[in-house]
């Protein structure tokens, strides 16, 4: 298991020194140059929006909640397919329109004139945000490494985090995608192999995988079934779906799309491997239930109620001959690194190139622009890191935070943006602060009390208010 993983990291260095090379610009950097293919930025997307949240976090909701993690899964694909199906070949519109390389600075396009404005608002909740997001992928890597090699969490970070880092530092927008690429097929590998495995294995020990899809939650149970406790419980599972309007790690692939025929390559091979992958985990998580329950993973059931994120991790390691564990040992750590070197780039994109393009008296030329990005993402990974030592919640909690709060405060704006001819300036900052505020307060203050996720509740007030504020504050011909 040990070799496979190593010759997976050989496989990935490789591919980074060659994409590494044809990185020679800051726009190639950012943002790939229009250089890539449909294929790879559809596969890179799908990498980079289903992270270690889809291999640990979903998996372990599924095992802890049972049927109700269906919900959360069915949002999940039914965001992917909103933005694809209906933003992707509009946005990539837009970015031929006014020549912009990252969502904030499609803003600042469109309302010229408030630059610095929106880049410093913009770039604050990116950074705030993508530093919990980045942070729960290395805690992802820990959580992979203790499970598997018995290494301690905090070295599994280390390796995770400065693996990501570095190869992000080298060839930027790139590489990102090319390691995304390959490591969105190793995803799908996990997702759909390891179900398998346990079915055939549930099959041959007379485990009762019907009955192990009738498991839920015990706020369910307690709760009575009762159906105001079912309606919460499936729109903050479906809620899920608003999050993906408004992720900059993932529309910028549909910003770096070249034409109208690559969208709908593109298009396909989302809705492939979405399908495949959310099955796959989903079925990881019930049928690992199962198994635990009949002593199948060995003495681990208390374990894993403690920490249900380890179900997968226990699966390959327990079920797997070592070859075919390390191959899909490689996919769960492959979902950490593209989700984190994404958003690496989006965090420092968000300041070196919205805020310096607005601050900048004199003109920075492009060799010191590429230098001060770099340099950018290697201060964004050891911020993160420290994040990551020192946060004790779940990956499933603190994605799910994040993908709140970026979701709210920029998905709202993206789609007027697209589809609202009167979006105002005005209603711009209603969606970006409305976003924040309300994700901030909600998670800390109402969460827990209402019963109604931050996912739900800050994306419907923050879009109430970019109407709103447009409509109160119109923008000026």
């Amino acid at each position: 298991m040990t070799l496979i993983f190593v010759l997976y990291l050989v496989l990935l260095i490789i591919i980074v020194a060659v994409s590494a090379r044809k990185s020679h610009t800051n726009a190639d950097f950012v943002i790939g140059g229009k250089k890539i293919s449909g294929y790879s930025l559809a596969l890179s997307e799908r990498a980079t929006g289903e992270s270690a949240w889809l291999l640990l976090g979903l998996t372990g909701h599924a095992f802890a909640e049972g049927m109700a993690s269906i919900w959360v899964a069915l949002g999940c694909v039914t965001g992917v397919f909103i933005i694809w199906f209906t933003m992707a070949q509009p946005i990539r519109r837009y970015t031929e329109k006014y020549n912009a390389m990252t969502v904030p600075g499609l803003f600042m396009k469109r309302f010229p004139g408030n630059d610095r404005a929106i880049s410093i608002s913009t770039s604050l909740i990116v950074v705030f945000f993508f530093m919990l997001y980045i942070a729960s992928q290395f805690a992802g890597a820990g959580k992979i490494f203790q499970n598997t090699f018995g290494i301690d969490p905090f070295w599994g970070m280390v390796l995770g985090a400065g693996l990501v880092t570095v190869y992000t530092m080298l060839g930027g927008f790139i590489t990102v995608v090319a390691t995304d690429a390959f490591q969105a097929v190793l995803m799908a590998v996990t997702c759909v192999g390891l179900p398998i495995v346990a079915y055939f294995i549930a099959v041959e020990n007379g485990v009762d995988l019907a009955g192990s899809f009738s498991h839920l939650p015990e706020m369910y149970v307690n709760s009575g079934g009762s159906e105001i406790f079912s309606l919460v419980l499936i729109l903050n599972g479906l809620s899920w779906a608003f999050g993906y309007t408004g992720q900059p790690q993932l529309l910028t692939r549909m910003m770096a799309l070249r034409s109208e025929k690559e969208t709908t390559q593109g298009r396909r091979v989302a809705v492939i491997w979405t399908s495949l992958a959310y099955t796959g985990a989903f079925a990881i998580g019930i049928f690992g239930y199962a198994l635990a329950q009949k002593g199948l993973l060995g003495d681990v059931m208390q374990t894993l109620l403690n920490d249900s994120e380890k179900i997968m991790p226990t699966m390959v390691v327990v079920l797997l001959n070592p070859l075919l564990a390390g191959i899909l040992l490689s996919g769960a750590v492959s979902a950490m690194m593209s989700t984190a070197s994404s958003q690496l780039m989006v965090a420092s994109t968000a300041i070196g190139e919205d805020v310096t393009n607005s601050f900048s008296i004199k003109r920075i030329t492009q060799e010191k622009k590429l230098l001060f990005n770099k340099i950018l993402i290697l201060v964004v990974g050891l911020v993160a890191f420290a994040f990551a030592i020192s946060l004790e919640e779940t990956v499933y909690s603190l994605v799910s935070y994040a993908w709140s709060g970026i979701g709210a405060s920029f998905g709202p704006a993206v789609i007027l943006l697209l589809f609202w001819k009167r979006f105002s300036l005005a209603g711009l900052y209603g969606s970006l602060l409305g976003g924040t505020v309300s994700s901030i307060i909600w998670k800390t203050f109402l969460s827990e009390s209402t019963g109604i996720s931050e996912r739900l509740s800050s994306y419907v007030i923050a879009f109430v208010l970019s109407v709103l504020f447009s409509l109160l504050w119109p923008q000026r011909k």
